[in-house]
């Protein structure tokens, strides 16, 4: 078995300020130091893409601006499959969880969701540390006044083109070949504490320039949004009465994300506990009473569905019990996180609330939660590489993009990377299907269908997801990053190789075993298999059983035992899912033959010369969706519209053929 130990990268001096390079050249630049802007950056230079990153704060590069914690159902395969691809979440989660758990691990690995409490100091100097050790990348601290563009190169789609940034108060300007945003909230971001309000997209921090956002809007035109999201007051852990709440401890031996890694920095015996608290009608009273001091909760602006405000929650469901998690900050902070507390009333009203609530009667709030309005483009905009369809250059990732989350946010910031270092190196872009991954899932969901409220990972978008586990993201994505994308190292892409190898190996092997019902019984002892099976029995139908498991195997037949031990859960997995997977196989092949076929960028739908309704029409022209599958999601589409779409983009492929060949 490798084992493999977690690194801290050493640092080294990148950083720089405008006068030191404002006259340089970059293949990429990435506007933004949050979790989307330091995954591109770091995906950038591991394409090779010599890569600058602006942001307003170096230390609050990697800062966890809400809630501190990683992963989750959903959330924790982005993730993985972030990790499978080189990208730096998953080993900045291993090297500073504080609390590991996987949860819905009454259900099939398939829906498992791994998740980590974290200490805040620990993940932002991890972050931070592998940035600033990273060749190929440079990072300024600095504020991006507007874009730099040009006359757009009429052989590719696209009305502008971006060759870099202008700097803020003087600056100067930065050229490059690829510009990709991870704005956060600050893309006109705007503050809220009850009925104060200033601009800014986190606390303590400094407002975006006006600039980017009226570019975006005004000059490149693009159809821009409004959303907004929350954060929960900060409370110091000592006056918390933990006897009046449930404890919930962590898992006892901590899984970590990075596949490159075989335990987490945090020993076992080390972590911390979570509490579980509920809200009382007091709470709901405190709500009302101050509801017409909360200017945030009366706008119409779309907040988050999957993380609202304790006030849109009381408001939209009076008269219930509401679950408030205590999760702490890190190991050696005195702050507690209320997850499910988030709140804009003003600061006297929350210390009002929070004394309404089990075990928080006395406690005393660090810093008060607030509200946050900012801009977000539509995705419908962006191409499935997440370049904005108008604009040559120009990639865009994270909230800007309509999601929330830091899962997400990084999902996206990984992919535009890659894609920004491959353009601005003259590759051909890259692109996901959903059937591939979540994050395939999760960038087809925003460009094909768009967004009205913040986007957020669940399994349930996954229509694949007996195919796409947590526990085989290395599989799907790693040998593809090394050999199709360039973005994975060839240390993760040997290690992939070998898992692959042993993997297959261990399923070649079980399946040579053969024995009929009443053999297995004898050798496995105390296993439900009805004896009046006639068909024999391999290995890996056995291991479909719920009480059966490899390391029972492995100790009924010895030459299993020293070979594959390191994949038992893995291996339990497949057997699991096998069944399905044929099925799923063909159903794959049948949705990514619909995926390929991409439909011309110069398509007319308004009059286009085949039975559609107006409807669709008006849908396909306002979305235009990058393929034919993109365009089958679209809310409004009938099946028979697809058809139509289908035969007619195959006739006019056959109809260009055939005039090529007549000109040759």
């Amino acid at each position: 078995m490798l084992v493999r130990r977690l690194r801290f990268p050493k640092r080294l001096s990148t950083c720089s300020t405008a006068s030191d390079i404002h006259t340089q050249h970059y293949d990429v630049i990435v506007v933004g130091g949050g979790h989307a802007g330091t995954e591109a950056v770091a995906a950038a230079s591991r394409v090779g893409a010599k890569t600058l990153l602006i942001t307003q704060k170096i230390q609050t590069i990697g800062a966890l601006s809400c809630n501190p914690s990683l992963g989750g159902v959903g959330k924790g395969h982005l993730v993985k499959e972030i990790d499978a691809l080189d990208g730096v979440m998953g080993q900045a989660g291993d090297w500073a969880g504080i609390h590991f758990s996987i949860l819905n691990r009454s259900k099939g690995p398939a829906v498992w969701g791994p998740r980590t409490q974290l200490d805040r100091q620990r993940y932002k100097d991890f972050i931070q540390s592998e940035l600033l050790s990273t060749h190929n990348v440079t990072i300024l601290e600095g504020s991006v006044q507007d874009l730099l563009m040009t006359t757009a190169d009429p052989e590719k789609p696209g009305r502008h083109k971006v060759y870099g940034i202008r700097l803020a108060h003087g600056g100067g300007e930065i050229h490059s070949r690829s510009v990709v945003l991870t704005t956060g909230t600050f893309l006109s971001g705007t503050l809220f504490i009850g009925q104060n309000t200033s601009p800014g997209g986190r606390m303590a921090d400094p407002p975006s320039c006006a600039g980017l956002s009226h570019t975006l809007k005004e000059v490149l035109g693009l159809k821009v949004g409004r959303l907004r999201t929350g954060t929960p007051p900060r409370i110091i852990k000592d006056t918390i009465d933990f006897s009046l709440t449930r404890i919930h401890l962590p898992d006892p031996s901590p899984t970590p994300f990075s596949f490159m890694n075989t335990h987490t920095h945090c020993k076992p015996e080390e972590q911390l506990p979570c509490y579980l608290t509920y809200t009382t009608p007091g709470v709901e009273r405190v709500v009302k009473e101050s509801n017409q001091h909360n200017s945030h909760i009366q706008q119409d602006t779309k907040g988050p569905r999957y993380c609202p405000s304790i006030e849109s929650k009381v408001l939209r469901f009076p008269g219930r019990q509401h679950q408030v998690w205590l999760e702490p900050e890190g190991l050696t902070s005195d702050l507690m996180y209320p997850q499910g507390l988030s709140m804009t009333m003003p600061p006297e009203k929350q210390i009002c609330l929070i004394k309404e609530i089990p075990g928080l009667q006395r406690a005393k709030i660090s810093t008060p939660g607030y509200g946050v309005q900012y801009d977000f483009v539509c995705p419908t905009q962006l191409f499935p590489w997440l370049q904005v369809k108008s604009t040559q250059g120009l990639f865009l990732a994270g909230q800007i993009n309509g999601t929330t989350g830091y899962e997400e946010a990084a999902a996206q910031g990984l992919w535009a990377g890659v894609n920004a270092g491959r353009t601005s190196l003259s590759k051909p872009p890259v692109s996901l299907s959903r059937t591939q991954s979540y994050i395939g899932v999760l960038i087809d969901d925003l460009i094909g269908r768009g967004v009205t409220e913040p986007y957020r990972m669940f399994t349930s978008r996954a229509e694949f997801r007996t195919a796409l586990r947590p526990d085989n993201a290395d599989l799907r994505l790693t040998l593809r990053g090394f050999e199709e994308f360039g973005c994975v190292s060839e240390q993760r892409y040997n290690e992939a190789l070998r898992v692959q190898v042993s993997l297959n190996d261990a399923l070649s092997a079980l399946k040579s075993i053969h024995l009929s019902a009443s053999r297995w019984k004898y050798k496995l002892g105390d296993v439900n298999i009805s004896e009046t099976k006639s068909s024999i029995l391999n290995g890996v139908d056995m291991l479909q059983y719920k009480e059966v498991s490899f390391q029972m195997l492995a100790s009924a037949f010895p030459e299993l035992s020293g070979l594959y031990l390191e994949f038992s859960e893995r291996l339990k997995a497949e057997a699991i899912y096998s069944p399905h997977c044929e099925k799923q196989r063909k159903e794959i092949e049948r949705i990514q033959a619909e995926e390929s076929l991409y439909l011309p960028e110069d398509i007319d739908y308004l009059t286009l010369p085949v039975s559609l309704s107006q409807e669709v029409r008006e849908i396909l022209d306002s979305i235009r969706p990058s393929t034919l599958g993109a365009a089958a999601r679209l809310s409004g589409i009938t099946p028979a519209a697809i058809v139509h779409l289908f035969n007619y983009v195959h006739r006019n492929k056959h109809r260009n053929r055939s005039k090529t060949v007549g000109v040759s």
